[in-house]
């Protein structure tokens, strides 16, 4: 049996914006809740022009040790960028313009297409989740406290089995 051939050439995302200049991809991962849900919503990433720097907000996709990530930019330092997840609570620093690949533009949700940099809801919503980071950050790690809480909870009143099995026994 001969093998077969794929019926698609697999590429990189580097590959698709050098070709393209653009790519329109479903997100993996929870680390931009709640902006964006997983495998949901549709984004689109723009190659970034020769020699242009981001800007504070800009949502940015990189790679970093042979994984692409999509998160938003805190701080646009003189060499490099602070950069987090909208539902991260730690900072990434040292992500350098080199690392990046290209920007979010646009958010496709429910068939709705949100243009990033017009929306106003969307320049609201990342104006209060980063400029009050500290907040979020508090709000973040009381709901997740909160969960670790409710889980434990729930296996401590979990039933136990019966010792013999389940049967119960004549009496």
């Amino acid at each position: 049996m001969k093998p077969v051939k794929p019926s698609a050439k697999y590429v990189t995302f580097e590959e698709l914006l050098e070709k393209d200049g653009y790519l329109i991809y479903t997100n993996v991962g929870t680390s931009m809740l709640p902006l964006l849900r997983q495998r949901r919503d549709i984004i689109e990433i723009r190659k970034l022009q020769p020699f242009t720097r981001c800007k504070k907000y800009d949502a940015v996709l990189y790679k970093r040790g042979g994984k692409y990530i999509l998160h938003r930019i805190l701080k646009v330092r003189p060499n490099d960028y602070v950069i987090v997840g909208d539902n991260c609570i730690w900072c990434e620093y040292g992500i350098t313009d080199d690392m990046i690949l290209g920007v979010m533009t646009r958010v496709i949700r429910d068939g709705k297409s949100i243009d990033v940099s017009t929306n106003k809801q969307y320049r609201l919503y990342v104006h209060l989740w980063c400029d009050f980071y500290h907040v979020r950050v508090a709000i973040l790690y009381l709901k997740r406290l909160a969960y670790a809480v409710l889980r434990k909870l729930k296996r401590l009143l979990k039933p136990v089995a019966q010792e013999d099995g389940g049967e119960k026994a004549d009496s």
